[in-house]
């Protein structure tokens, strides 16, 4: 299979915030919330998904699909996200064009939210949304094969409903991300703070933070 598009490409004249998550306990849904981009294969060509997940609960709050790479369908995703949520914290994301244009930032920062961002190369520091995609693709789209945008765009809203609803998570107590979400009890994350150089144990806790995600 040919590579895909690059989700993450930077931009060299837009500012860059530090990580601020490794080692924090997430403790409370809207504590922070992060987002990523993926490519999905369609019959002819891709497109593009965006999402934001909660950490704590792991609930998908927001979602959209795009055929091109602009900021646009970010930034109304994140809109669509704070209308509903509120705000969270702390937001976490990649170090993507779409995420560190003045559009995007700016309204993290007109609501006050803390902004976050990956190191560059360091999946790991995003790993909540990262298991989301493998999910996502593992689950339902590699499964339905879909041709084109239109019904890609049933099938997701379908299964992100179910996700959210329905799917239920070994890391939460066998029980949903809606479910967490409400009650604020049941959840929690943590980015374990030992990578550069690897131990015993911290090889332990990283497989610990992988098994639980989803």
């Amino acid at each position: 299979m040919s590579p895909g598009p690059n989700t993450s490409k930077p931009h060299p004249q837009h500012t860059v915030y530090p990580y601020l998550l490794r080692g924090v306990d997430i403790i409370r849904p809207n504590q922070v919330w992060s987002t990523d981009i993926t490519y999905i294969r369609l019959l002819h060509g891709f497109v593009y998904l965006v999402a934001i997940i909660d950490w704590y609960s792991r609930k998908v709050l927001s979602w959209r699909l795009s055929n091109t790479m602009d900021a646009a369908f970010c930034v109304d995703c994140l809109e669509a996200a704070v209308n509903s949520y509120g705000v969270p914290d702390v937001f976490n994301s990649d170090q993507g064009s779409q995420f560190t244009s003045t559009v995007f930032t700016g309204m993290l920062i007109q609501n006050g939210i803390t902004i976050s961002m990956d190191g560059r190369g360091r999946a790991l520091d995003n790993i909540f949304v990262e298991r989301l995609w493998r999910t996502v693709k593992y689950e339902d789209v590699y499964l339905k094969g879909y041709e084109n945008l239109p019904a890609l765009l049933l099938g997701l809203t379908d299964y992100f409903q179910f996700y959210n609803e329905e799917r239920r998570h070994q890391s939460l107590g066998y029980t949903t991300p809606d479910m967490v979400y409400q009650t604020g009890t049941g959840g929690g994350a943590v980015i374990v703070d030992k990578f550069n150089r690897p131990t015993e144990a911290s090889v332990t806790e990283l497989a610990i933070v992988n098994e639980n995600v989803v």
